[in-house]
């Protein structure tokens, strides 16, 4: 009986082996000795945030064995097994666990293509297991504590908080750092990584993980030296540096509870953290900006940080790899298809870009020569058939042989700039040019022409020119073009303090908005100036500037016509047929926070926008919200403060400083911010009284002030159908706001933060202002709302 009953028990194990080694039971979140993984099978982690299992990139044919987070809509893959040697197919191929403890991926011919290169202290003792924190480990069946191996050791481009690290491994000596992928199709490391020295505490970026371009500077127990902002980082908590006999190493955890968030390194070479926010992860930190990391456009390429794409190729060169420029990979660079060296023949010139700037001190191969002059520069250079391009600045004369890099074109008042001269051929339009007179000579192409001549008088009519501005390329409209375009601006949408506009078609269908500008002072070079300055500036959240006009004492601008129109027009007019329930409101909050967060602290400098109101947001066809009017202030010159207190429409929005005389800055806009929150949720304008009598903005501080549900102070028109924490928290942001001591209103980032739910706030304090409002001592007139602000009230 006792033999029987052992045969039976192996008998039984044998097919629970068998079992386990041909399939993944759909749940689990490991992979036992003997068992394999392959095709569409995965394993999850505990609590569902992270997936393991065969994957392909974008459109790429090949797979790989990688960890992603599962319920992210766009796979966001965080860790990849076999970088360098995928599989064509993972029905064939297989991830297994061997009873040695060794993991290893084996490929459609049963060749290993990858391996944990690890081994267990006995056979069969082992287990491979998907952690909630995004960590795949093999451990010892019995002790949890005997680590194997574990993906935490061996990252690709994510740091992951919970345990996740950077560092030193002082064992094996050897750095635990990221790479980022080549593209978004090939996860194979790319020229960049994200290092710490083994004897240091500092986050560097390196080329080539040799040259250095960027870094956090040191460690300094709190936060690092030249990132000091990374203490304040309200996403993650308990950063730390850990060090002892095995490894030193950083690790931070997440901030905010059920709040996603990573450090990774992108295929820009940039150090990035990323939020996830409604079903996608978006942006929240990058490091450096994208034209400061090293040969980002390789050779022959240029930056411009102020354009998108960032990468350019050089006059007469195209992109090397034209796939991997495509897929955002710029370091291949730029290649010269065909070129021939004319020394002393005049067959070569030289294409001159102004604000040019070399980023870097490895720029390519290039010297000095003592010449005194551009001319003898230039000599000097076209004597040398290996010579690209040179700049003479300052009576330096640099000349470059082979290729060259890092060049990053500058905006056109950045003293930093240089003109660089690159080389190329005579363009082959002259040539042409001499061709086409003797063929036409010769053939009497007159017909030929004349058909050309058609087609450019005709272009003409419809058309207008280009400006090619250094800092953009904007269309230069002619004035009769404008004109006929909106019928001789019949169709009025709206008019204020900047001027009025008016809809308009061009001649390919599209539809523009046409502002009329006035009280301009400034003359045709200046206002060139700030036009294209505005038109450098894009962001889902602005309205974009498509082009211009400028013609005598006419100043129109041209922008993307908004189907939806203004937020003005929904909130407050009564024949509006469309209905913004809190969903579509608390969008636009955001929508409207993001666009002036852009505008403060994302541009080269900072635009303080100057008239926030209900008027200046704009809602495309989806009424995700759009700022107008941006950059406008400056074209009014400084004496735009006194023309924006009688500009209609604007009372109720102004800042306190711009009545004290106080100097303007970003939050101004704050202000205005705030209360253009207060309209957005109660549906009027703030200058209305309530039918109590009561001043809406004094009523939700006086509320919020006692701890009071402020949910009924909705519109009436959304019958209280709204989230309650997202209004709570809209009503805190528009206290903070509106507060008298500038220093005392957050910033448009903060302010971002909080109505992401990303930072907490707490209760605002009754601005001094709004005080007079309150129980017995309201004002018998709104004082205000006529932006006079009693002094005796405001300043005690």
């Amino acid at each position: 009986m006792f033999l029987e009953s052992k045969k039976t028990s192996l008998y039984g194990l044998l097919i629970f082996v068998l079992l386990f080694e041909t399939c993944i039971c759909e749940g689990t979140d490991l992979i036992t000795t003997g068992q394999t993984l392959s095709g569409n099978e995965t394993i999850s982690s505990a609590n569902g945030t992270f997936e393991l299992g065969f994957f392909t990139p974008g459109k790429s044919r090949n797979y790989y064995i990688g960890i992603w987070y599962k319920n992210s809509a766009n796979k966001t893959v965080v860790w990849v097994a076999n970088r360098n040697h995928p599989v064509s197919n993972p029905y064939n191929s297989e991830l297994k666990l061997f009873p040695n403890g060794n993991l290893a991926l084996l490929n459609e011919s049963r060749i290993q293509i990858w391996s944990s290169n690890s081994t267990a202290e006995k056979d069969n003792s082992s287990l491979a297991i998907l952690f909630d924190n995004g960590n795949f480990m093999t451990r010892d069946t019995q002790d949890s504590s005997n680590i194997i191996w574990q993906s935490f050791d061996y990252p690709t481009d994510n740091w992951l908080p919970g345990g996740g690290k950077v560092g030193y491994n002082k064992i094996k000596k050897e750095k635990i750092y990221l790479t980022p992928w080549k593209n978004a199709e090939n996860p194979a490391p790319s020229i960049f990584s994200l290092e710490v020295e083994p004897n240091g505490t500092s986050h560097n970026l390196f080329y080539n993980r040799t040259i250095q371009y960027w870094s956090t500077g040191d460690w300094t127990g709190k936060s690092f030296v030249l990132v000091p902002e990374i203490d304040r980082n309200p996403l993650i908590s308990n950063l730390q540096y850990i060090t002892n006999v095995n490894e030193s190493k950083f690790t931070y955890d997440i901030g905010i509870p059920k709040v996603l968030t990573r450090f990774m390194i992108d295929t820009t070479g940039q150090l990035k953290q990323f939020i996830f926010r409604d079903g996608q992860w978006i942006s929240y930190w990058t490091r450096p900006d994208q034209c400061e990391v090293l040969k980002y456009c390789g050779a022959f390429g240029i930056c411009n940080q102020l354009k998108a794409p960032f990468c350019t190729c050089l006059k007469e060169y195209e992109p090397k790899v034209s796939k991997n420029w495509a897929l955002g990979d710029h370091t291949d660079g730029c290649i010269r298809p065909s070129f021939r060296c004319g020394v002393g023949k005049g067959k070569d010139k030289f294409y001159s870009i102004k604000n040019m700037r070399f980023s870097f001190q490895d720029a390519g191969d290039s010297h000095s020569l003592d010449v005194e002059s551009d001319k003898e520069c230039k000599s000097a250079c076209l004597s040398d058939c290996s010579c690209t391009g040179y700049v003479f600045n300052g009576g330096k004369c640099v000349v470059w042989n082979g290729e060259v890099y890092n060049l990053q074109e500058l905006a056109s008042d950045d003293s930093r700039g240089s003109v660089f001269h690159v080389r190329i051929t005579k363009s082959g339009s002259d040539r042409k040019t001499s061709v086409w007179i003797v063929v036409g000579a010769i053939g009497g192409s007159f017909i030929l022409l004349g058909m050309v001549a058609m087609v450019i008088l005709q272009l003409r009519k419809q058309k207008v020119g280009r400006y090619n501005g250094a800092e953009g390329d904007l269309t230069l409209f002619k004035y009769k073009d404008i004109s006929k375009s909106t019928k001789d601006f019949s169709e009025k949408l709206g008019e204020g303090g900047f001027g009025t506009v008016f809809r308009g078609t061009l001649p390919n269908s599209r539809d523009i908005a046409v502002k009329r500008l006035k009280n301009l002072k400034q003359g045709e070079k200046q206002f060139r100036t700030e036009v294209s300055t505005i038109g450098q500036i894009q962001h889902i959240n602005l309205v974009r500037l498509q082009g211009f006009c400028i013609e005598g004492e006419k100043r129109l601008l041209v922008f993307d016509y908004m189907k939806n129109g203004s937020l003005e027009n929904h909130l407050f007019r009564q024949n509006s047929d469309v209905f913004l329930d809190w969903k579509a409101r608390y969008n636009i909050m955001i929508g409207t926070a993001r666009g002036l967060n852009y505008l403060h602290e994302k541009c080269r400098d900072c635009i303080i926008h100057c008239d926030i109101k209900p008027d200046n947001i704009l809602l495309d066809e989806e009424f995700n919200a759009k700022v107008g009017d941006f950059g406008l202030a400056k074209l009014l010159g400084r004496e735009f403060s006194r023309v924006l207190t009688t500009i209609r429409g604007t009372r109720g929005y102004l800042a306190p400083e711009w009545i004290s005389g106080e100097a303007i800055t970003a939050k101004a806009d704050v202000f205005s911010y705030g209360n253009l929150l207060f309209e957005i949720i109660s549906g009027r304008r703030n200058r209305d009284l309530l039918d109590d009598g009561d001043y809406f903005p004094a009523l939700v501080a006086e509320k919020l002030s006692k701890g009071e549900d402020v949910l009924n102070m909705l519109d009436q028109k959304l019958e209280g159908d709204a989230d309650s924490s997202e209004v709570t928290r809209a009503c805190k942001v528009a206290c903070w706001c509106i507060q008298d001591d500038e220093k005392n209103r957050p910033a448009m980032g903060l302010v971002l933060q909080i109505l992401e739910g990303i930072s907490e706030v707490g209760i605002p304090p009754i601005p001094r202002f709004l005080q007079g409002f309150i129980g017995d001592n309201k004002f018998q007139t709104i004082v205000y709302q006529h932006q006079t602000f009693d002094t005796t009230t405001y300043n005690s």
